[in-house]
This record gives structure tokens, C-alpha cells and sequence, in this order.
């Protein structure tokens, strides 16, 4: 995972909408820590440095030390309220860690090996069906990316969660079904010269999409 992050505060003395405001205009961002059996602390950040963490793409899933009063509070950014105009941030949720604390996350996926597909290198196409995964990790061990192999596979082939090696730590949150995370597909230039195996592709593309579908259909229930 990324290294900790550092992010200086100081402890929020008022609350309410006004001193929330009054903060803004200071060019500082209202806070609360929860979690790990403490009452919530309201503290503020600097918002310049704020900005410059969420810029390097990956404070949501980075553990961010939050220095108050010279000790330092382990936590992960949960929330961003943001501006619906200006796009800035307004408030943040950090959650309170302990060192061998579990947290659900969602961790972006990255295909490797695509050189080394046969069914892509026939000109297939990689329909991507999560481009995340939800993972409940280890709070020390969150990974930045989950890289998955896609050396070997043709046209027609499915990637699903059982066929990914998750790294140490880290499980996946959803436990009810071998969901997919790709399948390889034929473009339509493949179409016209094997009819089979473009019905084939078809046939695993809507079925994942069907799978997703049914996925969410129950979890919203």
C-alpha cells in the first residue's frame, strides 16, 4: 500500500453551521474522527494541504496520520463532502484505526499480461465489468491496485473473483456469489468471420451483465 500520509489539524472548539463557515473562510475544512471505541473528535485541516493529499488520487484508500497537539491518530479518510459547484471540499470523515483493525475499502483493478492473451491479441476486447473491488483488508495492509493476469485467455473467458489471488490481508467483501469482474469479448470485426465464437462472447457478456444485475438487485434488498 501507500505510505501514511500525514495531515496536520487542530481540535474544532465550535460546531454548527456557522463556525463550520467561519473555518471556511480561513481556508480551513471542518473534521470529525470516529471509531475505535472513542467518542468523535471534531478537529479542522488546513485546506491547501487538504487539496494536495485528494490530488494524488489514492487518499481514500491511504492510512492518514492526523497529527493533533503533537500526538498522532491513526485513521482512513472515509468521507469527502464536497462543494457542488466550486468542486472543494467542505467536511471529512476520517475513521479512528487500530493497528490490527479490518476496514472494508474499494481498490481499483489493473490488467496485466494483455500481450499474452490470445483472444485479445486476435483482436478480442476486454469488457470490464468492475473496474473496483470492495475488499475488507487488514488495516496496515491495504493494497493500492489488485493486479489480474489475463495471460492465456481467449475469447469467451470469464474473469471471476475465485480465479484472483488476493494479496495477504485482504478478503473479498462479497462472500454470496463467484461474481465477474471481465470477460473477453469479439469486436465486431471478428463477427463476420466466426459467427460461433461471437455468439459465445455474447452469451458471457450478457451473462455477467445478468449476474451484476441479480448482485445488486439483493444487496439492495
Amino acid at each position: 500500500m501507500s505510505d501514511a500520509l500525514t495531515l496536520p489539524a487542530e481540535t474544532r472548539e465550535r460546531a454548527g453551521k456557522g463556525a463550520s463557515r467561519a473555518l471556511r473562510r480561513e481556508g480551513r475544512v471542518p473534521a470529525v474522527i470516529y471509531g475505535g471505541g472513542e467518542d468523535p473528535a471534531p478537529i479542522h485541516v488546513e485546506a491547501k494541504e487538504l487539496n494536495r493529499q485528494l490530488g494524488t488520487g489514492h487518499f481514500m484508500n491511504s492510512i492518514v496520520m492526523i497529527e493533533i497537539g503533537g500526538k498522532k491518530v491513526r485513521t482512513l479518510p472515509k468521507d469527502v463532502a464536497f462543494h457542488p459547484v466550486k468542486d472543494q471540499p467542505l467536511h471529512v470523515d476520517f475513521f479512528r484505526l487500530s493497528k490490527d483493525s479490518k476496514i472494508e475499502v474499494s481498490i481499483p483493478v489493473v490488467f496485466i499480461n494483455e500481450e499474452a492473451s490470445p483472444g485479445l491479441k486476435k483482436g478480442g476486447v476486454l469488457n470490464v465489468v468492475r473496474h473496483d473491488l470492495e475488499l475488507v483488508c487488514e488495516s496496515d495492509k491495504i493494497p493500492d491496485e489488485i493486479h489480474i493476469d489475463v495471460t492465456g485467455l481467449e475469447v469467451g473467458d470469464s474473469i471471476h473473483i475465485s480465479s484472483v489471488q488476493l494479496p495477504a490481508g485482504s478478503v473479498s467483501a462479497i462472500t454470496d456469489r463467484d461474481f465477474t469482474i471481465a470477460t473477453i469479448v469479439a469486436p465486431s470485426a471478428m463477427k463476420s468471420q466466426d459467427g460461433s465464437t461471437d455468439e459465445e462472447a455474447d452469451v458471457a457478456a450478457e451473462a455477467a451483465a445478468e449476474e451484476e444485475e441479480a448482485g445488486e438487485e439483493e444487496t439492495s434488498e
